[in-house]
């Protein structure tokens, strides 16, 4: 045996470093916020503190006023409250509206621990823990996207937490005492870490069983490649099925079977709370039930949706910020083809926000000569849109949402309008960075696009790239 060979037979019988211990991580993580924080400029973040703080004081004021109820808090503690007690899960009806259980027993399975809390205490608990979701959610975004600079972002957490409960989605979020952030932030953990790790793919399934569309993002890995990822998705999904077919059998089979299939649990397709497609085209055919146009547009945009994702991943070599191009395109899409979403659902808009002030950031960094206002202006109309509150503001009175005229429809379907507008965005991006790169604007068979996603974040720090 050569040198050469000897030197190579002690590389590989070099062991792997062992995983810092659990304890170690935990400490290095929960101290990165406070590390973070130092480092950030002094002057900046407290220009950054002071108007969080008076938007949050503002928002308690304007929260009192508008009588807020957490209705969908009080659902949960109640679905809890079943699982606790052994009664029958759907069906129950609370509040004055009424309104019983929509989700997966899995999901009251969760809820549990709410029941050890009196209501006005769980409506503090609940709103202070929806503020750190955001924070959070603020945090994996810029993690995603890769903007600003690692210094600066602990003053964009600060001005969304602030700032951000005035987006419409989070605000009624907010009100309801809704699960929303806590599924986006699920999601987003899973989707900016390594394609590396074996348990990616956990947390999309956890998400999926406690409310199913966050599923897609399952389909999402598996067209880009993440097969183990869309595989692990997909059996955690199944875990949750059959944790709650283990411990509430009889409240697994009616859900499964009847309840998932019963809209009017959940609600009224028409009214201008539902910010999905079908709700739209609801409004627009003037009928309750769209019937087969609706599920024809919702199919179309849904295959037109993903492709758009795909299409951004495997083009990574030529699109800067490539995933989070194909995460928010998913997201986008999930919310557009759900047969009810509400407008706290859309609470995807913080992460396609974070984007679009990216693409605007580079674009403004341009010389003069070159420089273009399109993401500019598609970043302050999205922002506009989220912050209007437009459909409440155009909201008709009981059975007059049939009868509206088209003009008068507008406003009242505000978010799928933007919905559709940001795939389009999203299209014409993708292909006009190839066509600038001289790629093709599909990849051919056997062709390899350098890398997948992780090589792509790491090609999009280039200064070149941007």
């Amino acid at each position: 045996m050569t040198a050469v060979q000897d030197e190579r037979s002690q590389v590989r019988t070099v062991p792997a470093p062992a995983p810092a211990p659990l304890s170690d991580r935990l400490r290095i993580a929960l101290g990165a916020p406070v590390r973070a924080l130092r480092e950030a400029p002094r002057r900046p973040l407290l220009v950054a503190s002071a108007m969080a703080l008076l938007s949050l004081v503002v928002y308690a004021v304007v929260r009192h006023f508008v009588h807020t109820s957490m209705v969908d808090m009080v659902v949960y503690r109640a679905e809890g409250a079943a699982v606790a007690n052994g009664t029958d899960l759907y069906a129950l009806r609370v509040t004055e509206w009424n309104l019983p259980a929509t989700y997966p027993p899995f999901a009251a399975m969760l809820f549990v621990p709410t029941t050890w809390f009196p209501i006005p205490v769980l409506r503090v608990l609940i709103t202070l823990g929806n503020l750190g979701l955001l924070a959070l959610l603020a945090h994996l975004s810029f993690k995603l996207v890769g903007w600003p600079r690692r210094e600066l972002r602990p003053i964009g957490v600060v001005l969304i937490t602030g700032l951000g409960v005035w987006l419409e989605p989070v605000f009624t979020t907010l009100r309801y005492g809704q699960i929303n952030l806590a599924l986006a932030c699920l999601v987003l953990w899973d989707l900016t870490r390594s394609d590396g790790h074996r348990s990616k793919g956990i947390a999309i399934g956890i998400a999926a069983g406690i409310k199913l569309t966050p599923g897609l993002f399952a389909v999402y890995l598996l067209i880009t490649g993440r097969v183990r990822a869309a595989f692990t998705a997909g059996l955690t999904f199944l875990g949750t099925f059959l944790l709650g077919a283990l411990f509430l059998p009889d409240a697994t089979w009616g859900f499964w079977t009847k309840y998932l299939y019963d809209s009017s649990r959940v609600g009224k397709t028409e009214i201008v709370d539902n910010q999905s497609l079908r709700g739209a085209f609801a409004r627009l055919l003037h009928s309750a039930d769209p019937g087969v146009i609706a599920t024809l547009g919702a199919g179309l945009v849904a295959l037109a949706g993903l492709a758009v994702a795909a299409w951004a991943v495997r083009s990574s070599r030529w699109l800067p910020r490539a995933e989070a191009w194909g995460f928010c395109v998913t997201a986008v899409t999930a919310v557009l083809i759900s047969p009810i979403s509400w407008t706290h659902h859309w609470v995807w808009c913080v992460p396609v926000l974070v984007l679009l002030a990216a693409e605007a950031s580079v674009e403004h960094a341009r010389p003069a000569g070159v420089r273009r206002l399109r993401w500019r202006a598609a970043f302050w109309a999205t922002l506009v849109a989220f912050l209007s509150f437009a459909m409440w503001a155009a909201k008709p009175i009981g059975t007059a949402v049939l009868h509206m005229s088209p003009l008068r429809q507008l406003p009242t379907s505000v978010y799928p309008w933007v919905g559709l507008c940001f795939l389009l965005a999203a299209a014409i991006r993708i292909r006009a960075r190839r066509r600038s790169a001289g790629a093709p604007l599909v990849r051919l068979p056997g062709q390899r696009d350098g890398g997948g996603p992780d090589a792509a974040r790491g090609r999009q720090q280039a200064p070149a790239a941007r």
